[in-house]
């Protein structure tokens, strides 16, 4: 099992805040020298625990669509259904709701038949649901990657290993 100390956890915070932060600039804030900070980083990446990219928009990355789904189910399986959207790889941000939908689910999908899929497989078939209303982003005004990754999430691929991390991009 793969432990992060606090230094670790500092360390991933300071490069999501600025991916571009130098190993300078993360040990004066951290207090602790760039070789510390060097070696950590060096570490956390031979681990697959953290992975740089730079990517200028979604859509040069292979993922050209961003779909919302609100999902309309009955109010004693919320929770039981966020989680089992949350555990899906596809999905990549789920919230529940007040309003219009008990959850909202996003994932950057390459096809609408790749969104079929999902739905018609995976997400309908989930006791609970009533309805799953989709809608496709056409363009974006602002964009952050934090809501919907480009990279598949290291946390997933380590808990199907049986590991604990964390990852930024």
């Amino acid at each position: 099992m793969i432990t992060l100390d606090e230094l670790d956890h500092k360390i991933i915070q300071a490069f999501h805040r600025d991916g571009r932060a130098s190993n300078r600039q993360i040990a004066l804030e951290l207090n602790t020298t760039e070789g510390t900070i060097r070696g950590r980083v060096k570490r956390l990446q031979r681990r697959s625990l953290i992975r740089f990219t730079t990517v200028r928009g979604y859509r040069f990355a292979g993922s050209p669509t961003l779909v919302m789904l609100g999902v309309i189910c009955d109010n004693v399986s919320v929770h039981e259904i966020a989680d089992a959207l949350a555990a899906m790889q596809e999905t990549t941000c789920v919230v529940v709701m007040l309003g219009r939908y008990n959850i909202l689910a996003m994932g950057l999908f390459t096809s609408v038949e790749e969104v079929d899929s999902l739905l018609t497989t995976k997400i309908r078939r989930l006791p609970g649901i009533k309805r799953v209303e989709t809608s496709i982003a056409i363009r974006n005004i602002k964009y952050h990657s934090a809501i919907a990754r480009i990279t598949p999430s290291a946390v997933l691929e380590a808990e199907d290993a049986g590991t604990e991390t964390e990852q930024t991009d």
